[in-house]
């Protein structure tokens, strides 16, 4: 469990503070960042969020006011120094935090890190980890409780979505009575889950529907069904004028056929090579192996990325899999 007391005393002793996560982010992320900001914000602090990436225009409704900022285009790098503290939420690895990687690498600045999964790399922070946290949003609202700060419907709102999609809109087996026990505390303080989920799942466009019709078009399950395997290309998102954020959560519906165990799937970058998603149903344990590939994440989510060509790429992962999984 995380030394909250030693949080509330950095806290305490800091008044300026910076919040980072991971490239490709997901409501975990952004979910995480907005509400600690509200937390640092409802005690006088000055915060600032700033990633190594522009916010997708599917998640753009959970910053209404624009608090989320892109290194190098609103902020530059060279503005790190002058802040108390760096606080990089929902992940402990290099390989996710893209040019923001080397802005933490060489800033002077105390850093910690609040995050929930079991990979982790040294970032040269003091961690807040708990591994059998559901989400790094509930991190934060241990923060809160710790700071003593009330949750107000801001915090609130963006918790309740950190913690909803990581679990799946709590249908992962990461959701326990503890987790359902926070969802209505935070539905107390003023989230409204089925406007949230509407916002978040039913607000397609076309372009994202024409991008998934493509990717489950060459879905492939081999090991008697218990594998699913599918792909999606640059050239898939250029066919539906989908953006990369598009790609978000398409894994998971494939586990929706009957019979399968695991899940993967590549997603080319605009950069070059692969991002890959792990998905698990049974023990088979997805951090393992996203980690023979320079990744990591959970048990029965995780995610890695590989700069090979794509016939290449396909077939070191699926290895790795297949073996995993006999």
């Amino acid at each position: 469990m995380p030394n909250w007391s030693r949080f509330v005393e950095i806290v305490r002793e800091n008044h300026r503070f910076l919040l980072t996560s991971h490239v490709r982010p997901d409501c975990d992320a952004l979910g995480s960042e907005l509400a600690m900001a509200a937390i640092l914000e409802s005690l006088g602090k000055e915060v600032q969020i700033v990633n190594a990436f522009a916010t997708p225009p599917n998640l753009a409704f959970l910053d209404p006011t624009r608090k989320l900022e892109e290194l190098g285009t609103d902020v530059p790098a060279d503005r790190v120094d002058s802040f108390d503290v760096l606080m990089v939420l929902d992940t402990s690895a290099w390989a996710q935090l893209g040019t923001m990687g080397k802005v933490i690498r060489n800033a002077s600045v105390k850093k910690i890190v609040l995050d929930h999964h079991v990979s982790e790399d040294d970032l040269g922070a003091e961690l807040f980890k708990d591994t059998e946290a559901e989400a790094t949003g509930r991190l934060v609202i241990d923060a809160a409780d710790a700071l003593g700060v009330s949750i107000t419907r801001e915090i609130a709102e963006a918790a309740f979505l950190a913690v909803a999609t990581d679990t799946g809109w709590f249908r992962f087996s990461s959701t326990t009575s503890t987790t359902m026990r926070l969802a209505a505390r935070l539905i107390d303080a003023g989230a409204v889950p089925d406007r949230l989920y509407q916002q978040t799942y039913e607000n397609d466009t076309l372009a994202r529907l024409q991008l998934i019709g493509r990717t489950m078009a060459r879905t492939r399950t081999e090991l008697d069904g218990r594998l699913i395997h599918t792909y999606i290309l640059r050239s898939d998102f250029e066919a539906a004028g989908a953006h990369p954020a598009d790609s978000e959560d398409v894994i998971n519906k494939t586990l929706a056929v009957s019979g399968t165990e695991a899940a993967v799937i590549l997603v080319e970058q605009i950069g070059g090579g692969f991002k890959v998603s792990f998905r698990s149903r049974n023990d088979l344990n997805c951090a393992e192996i996203a980690q023979q590939f320079g990744g990591g994440g959970h048990k029965k989510a995780a995610g890695a990325f590989l700069n090979e060509p794509f016939e290449v790429a396909q077939a070191k992962v699926l290895d790795a899999v297949r073996k995993a999984i006999r």
